[in-house]
């Protein structure tokens, strides 16, 4: 039987969830130019790979965060996989955005966490860890408790590491780069000479710059 970072690695890379495209590199929202780009929306699409997460997810919320009291989408990628969560948990949900609405109440939280609640956040993925953070200190400025964090797919990227490490916000993931490269070498999805690319981005993403190709949106 395969491990679950395993088996999911691979179906979201079935669906394109992951999209590898070393020789048409993408562009992040951050301006880094990147052969992988990852849209974790797709797994609502198809229910199998939506309810792998939707009961993985809550396994592991059980399991690490058993006292938890509210369940926190990360806006916006995360908020239909932390309802769907917090649905089969039978938990209040909230989903937390990084910048307020610019009409209305103009709320960072649309949802209730009352004070001393304990919270779990749900992250669809995690790269340079700033939205995390934002969130984090969101949840904590309404006085709320936040036990820790899941997230779908991690890039496992240092500096994101060291910045949720030194914020003491404990995380959980299903999958991961490292897990994600395995699989698609082992299936013969990219050559080793894309791997050897992918490589060389996740060491240092910022600055890398694809050769030879026009990066997309």
């Amino acid at each position: 039987m395969k491990k679950l970072d395993t088996l999911l690695a691979q179906k979201l890379m079935q669906i394109n969830a992951i999209k590898l495209q070393p020789d048409s590199p993408f562009t992040w929202a951050t301006g880094w130019q990147s052969p992988i780009y990852t849209d974790l929306r797709m797994t609502l699409s198809y229910p199998e790979v939506r309810n792998l997460i939707k009961v993985e997810m809550a396994r592991l919320i059980m399991e690490n965060y058993g006292e938890a009291d509210v369940i926190a989408g990360i806006a916006t990628g995360a908020i239909a996989h932390g309802a769907l969560v917090a649905d089969s948990l039978a938990m209040p949900f909230v989903y937390v955005r990084s910048t307020p609405k610019d009409h209305g109440l103009e709320n960072l939280i649309e949802g209730d966490i009352k004070p001393g609640q304990k919270v779990v956040l749900i992250e669809d993925q995690l790269s340079t860890g700033n939205n995390c953070m934002k969130c984090l200190n969101t949840v904590r400025e309404a006085g709320g408790i936040v036990l820790g964090v899941v997230v779908i797919y991690d890039y496992r990227f240092a500096p994101a590491a060291k910045l949720l490490r030194r914020a003491k916000l404990p995380i959980v993931t299903l999958t991961n780069f490292d897990t994600m490269l395995d699989v698609a070498i082992n299936e013969e999805m990219i050559s080793d000479g894309d791997a050897d690319i992918l490589r060389q981005w996740h060491s240092d993403p910022e600055s890398w710059t694809p050769t030879g190709f026009d990066a997309i949106d």
